[in-house]
């Protein structure tokens, strides 16, 4: 098992505290803090059976290595994840979901913008975020802190190439849509409903032309404004929500 972890944040602590209760060495909390909050949170720590550690704000802040810890800091043990996308197709398979919803990022290095794509993704039940290996970010603290948790339930794939995982997802008959500022159609006027892999890149440069040309077809998200796009979590949001309405969701 890999050595323990540190989380921060209500939102953070409060999901692994749901789904992994187990999983927390203890909890350090700002004493000081007595608002409603606050006392929610202990209450359902108490209740799970988790270690309280009574910490002043520069303890909690040392340890988050951020300042928005909101009083709350935890050390865990790390959750199992699935070890690998195709291990994860195999058992949604297995489990009789024949329409898996994918997120695809390509170039997205912001931990911001990524904490808020799992955070979308998550929303909108997708099954899983893609990035690749060299032009992505990895999960860290801040990732964590600005998913809210999704970080924790939400499985992320990074791999080594981006156009032959999509080539891989195409052969599992995953349909493999990009967004493109100039795409003739829009991502309302195309059908989500089957299997899917959305593929979004960073804000500015989009995707790398390999990943663009690997796509099966481009869509684009009107833009009425002065703004030329979106920031890439909102268009996320924007084509998830889309598939989740189609599919009935």
């Amino acid at each position: 098992m890999s050595s323990p972890k540190v989380l921060f944040g209500f939102h953070a602590v409060g999901v692994r505290l749901k789904t992994a209760p187990q999983s927390i060495i203890e909890i350090y909390y700002e004493a000081t803090r007595r608002d409603a909050r606050m006392r929610q949170f202990l209450d359902r720590a108490r209740e799970a059976g988790a270690r309280l550690i009574e910490a002043d704000s520069v303890r909690i802040a040392k340890l988050a290595g951020s300042h928005g810890h909101q009083g709350v800091a935890a050390r865990v043990e790390p959750v199992a994840q699935v070890a690998s996308l195709d291990e994860l197709l195999e058992n949604l398979e297995a489990a009789g979901i024949e329409q898996p919803l994918l997120l695809v990022l390509d170039g997205v290095t912001d931990p911001h913008n990524l904490g808020a794509c799992l955070r979308v993704a998550d929303g909108a039940g997708a099954h899983a975020v893609i990035a690749p290996k060299d032009h992505a970010v990895g999960i860290n603290a801040t990732v964590a802190k600005v998913a809210s948790g999704a970080a924790e339930t939400m499985p992320y794939f990074m791999v080594t190439n981006l156009s032959r995982t999509l080539n891989e997802l195409k052969e599992r008959n995953i349909w493999c849509i990009g967004t493109s500022d100039d795409a003739p159609k829009t991502v309302y006027q195309v059908d989500l409903k089957g299997p899917v892999a959305l593929v979004l890149g960073a804000e500015g440069d989009g995707m790398r032309q390999l990943t663009r040309k690997t796509c099966d077809e481009l869509v684009s998200i009107p833009m009425k404004g002065a703004v030329e796009s979106l920031n890439v979590s909102v268009a996320s949001g924007v084509c998830l929500y889309e598939a989740l309405r189609q599919r009935g969701g």
